[in-house]
């Protein structure tokens, strides 16, 4: 059989590049190294979940592996070189970044998908191209093939490579996450950035302790020693329940994927829930001992329904725990990202990022990030009050089923029975009223608002996370006019794929890595769930299954929809009788028309080699 030709890497071109002291470099300048690009956008959860796993294969590879971010965004918002750079500096983005405003380094490698990774050999060929997360182990066996193969061929270079660090700012606070305010009138502030959380006067500067080292770990421990890892939500547990369970505040520590526990009178922070290791299974809604669940980047957390709920985005769904039985389990969402109300156990969501109860206790608040939607639990079910789904935003007031947001991570529940969004890629606070059914903005130009706080005096602090800096509301703030914004309508656009009428054959391919094989030690190694918008699109097709390639029936009578596909496949190391597992796994909404004579096979690769 003839050998596949080598596919030339496509040229780097965007609008500038980070982290790089201002050189612009080309794939000449990486020849003799091994490079990853990794297209991500900054909003995603799955991208920084996969900016973290490349972590540990930077410093092992140090001295062959390049990898370059190539930032293709969603949001209007991610398009700002400002917001980009801010990004690359919050979440601790160690290599070189391209800029790719249009997404036109995203259409020329093919990406379907964010994240999605290709791997360039160091003769400029691309030889992999993978999607999604859970990748870090399949990539660390193809590199040290790509080292043995190029270093035999003479066409491997060591040395340093391109990254150079940006100077960092002295200020206080370094993108700040979430807030809680204290009875005494300070608060509690988590320091996102500096991996640690501050206690702050009432003026919302004066420092009064930092609880933790300030460096990226995971320790328990006093105040002086504790470290976290980009810890977001916090949440003050009722007295009674505090006394039991041993410690005042529970934290979402995100990037570690667990929740701790800080005791006020000492600053001594324990570990509540979690292994530290990030959910790549299933989990239901039976109680289990909180330090043996896996979680998934909990970004916020807050007490309803006589327990802690988790905003757990990184799997979109919330989840419960129990501070007092030391029990966690899954509390609403199917793990599909999308917009859909209904039963809990039923309904999706797309990355919830902020939570707060309404005053009476009979109603928790959702900030749904990726639909850029304010959603809302009671009585066992799920409801959207603002927001149409993960392609529709914008910064739009007026009545509520016409409103629009641009994700936003933050929401504040007021005694009013109104609530309080921080709208964070609109730069506002914006105000949803439930009883005129309508949204008007409180107070814009500010910078990336992550959360909004009422304070014991009764005023409004919004943590305005890209200033690094905590911001208190005017006194009459919320009982003025506010600004009526009727600004541009977005929706996000990527090429549809044309497809046919009739049956649809759905390919997602994926081959396991070198030195690995699929998995059925705990059931079926591949799962494929696949929906659509509207659910009409498909006649046949939807649902769960075990192959990765399925049958579907398109509706000729539609013109058009997105295709929701989520698959996962497990493998095991070949050469180790106790060899680890890996779940790898990835999320498609890939927009589709159909039209006469379109293509009667879609293939999305998971994991699929070049060469």
């Amino acid at each position: 059989m003839a050998a596949s030709p080598r596919v030339r890497a496509p040229e780097l071109k965007g609008r500038r590049w980070l982290n790089t002291g201002g050189r612009d470099l080309t794939l000449q300048d990486l020849r003799g190294r091994i490079t990853v690009l990794d297209f991500w956008t900054f909003c995603c959860i799955n991208c920084l979940h996969v900016l973290d796993e490349l972590r540990p294969l930077e410093e092992k590879y140090g001295d062959v592996l390049v990898v370059v971010g190539v930032h293709s965004p969603k949001f209007e918002h991610e398009k700002d070189p400002d917001a980009l750079a801010a990004a690359v500096e919050r979440y601790g983005v160690h290599h070189p970044v391209l800029d790719d405003p249009e997404l036109r380094m995203w259409q020329q490698y093919a990406a379907r998908a964010w994240p999605t990774l290709c791997v360039v050999d160091p003769e400029g060929y691309v030889v992999a191209t993978m999607a999604g997360e859970g990748h870090a182990e399949g990539l660390s066996r193809l590199i040290d093939e790509l080292i043995v193969t190029h270093e035999a061929k003479g066409t491997l270079h060591r040395g340093d490579g391109p990254y150079v660090p940006p100077a960092e700012p002295a200020t206080t606070l370094r993108f700040p996450g979430k807030a809680v305010a204290l009875d005494d009138g300070g608060l509690l502030v988590s320091d996102s950035a500096r991996h640690s959380i501050v206690e702050l006067d009432a003026d919302g500067e004066t420092v009064r302790r930092r609880i933790g080292t300030g460096d990226r770990g995971r320790t328990d421990g006093s105040a002086a020693t504790a470290r976290f890892s980009e810890p977001q939500g916090l949440c003050r547990l009722p007295a009674h329940t505090a006394e039991v369970a041993g410690y005042d505040i529970v934290v979402a520590d995100t990037v570690n994927h667990l929740l701790r526990g800080i005791r006020l009178a000492t600053g001594e922070v324990v570990t509540v829930a979690g292994t530290g290791r990030q959910w790549r299974s299933t989990v239901d809604d039976h109680a289990h001992d909180a330090l043996s669940v896996d979680l998934s980047s909990p970004w916020d957390v807050a007490w309803y329904d006589n327990r802690v709920v988790v905003a757990m985005a990184g799997i979109h769904q919330l989840w419960w725990f129990d501070p007092i039985r030391r029990t966690a389990g899954m509390y609403a969402g199917t793990t599909v990202e999308a917009l859909r109300d209904g039963p809990l156990a039923e309904a999706w969501m797309a990355q919830p990022s902020g939570l707060s109860v309404s005053a009476d206790g009979s109603r928790l608040w959702i900030a749904d990030s990726e639909t850029s939607a304010l959603r809302y639990v009671e009585n066992g079910t799920m409801g959207t009050a603002v927001g149409q789904g993960l392609f529709d935003f914008g910064h739009v007031d007026g009545p509520a089923d016409g409103a629009l947001l641009q994700h936003p991570l933050g929401v504040c529940a007021l005694p009013d029975g109104s609530v309080l969004v921080a709208d964070t890629y609109n730069g506002a606070v914006r105000r949803f009223d439930p009883t005129a059914g309508t949204v008007a903005t409180v107070v814009d130009g500010l910078a990336e608002p992550s959360d909004v706080v009422l304070t014991a005096d009764g005023g409004v602090v919004v943590v305005e996370s890209a200033a690094h800096r905590l911001t208190r509301l005017a006194p009459g703030a919320l009982s003025a006019a506010g600004v009526h914004v009727d600004g541009p309508r977005h929706r996000t656009e990527r090429p549809p794929t044309e497809v046919g009428a009739g049956e649809l054959t759905l390919d997602v391919i994926f081959t396991p890595a070198p030195g690995q094989k699929l998995d059925e030690t705990y059931g079926p190694s591949t799962r494929l769930e696949v929906s659509a918008s509207p659910p009409e699109l498909l006649r046949e097709g939807a649902g769960t299954g075990t192959d990765l390639s399925r049958r579907l029936v398109v509706d000729g009578a539609v013109p058009g929809g997105v295709l929701q596909v989520t698959a996962q496949a497990a493998t095991c190391d070949v050469d180790d009788e106790h060899g680890a597992c890996h779940l790898t796994r990835q999320d498609w909404g890939v927009p589709v028309r159909v039209v006469p004579g379109g293509a009667d096979r879609l293939p999305l690769v998971l994991r699929g080699l070049d060469a």
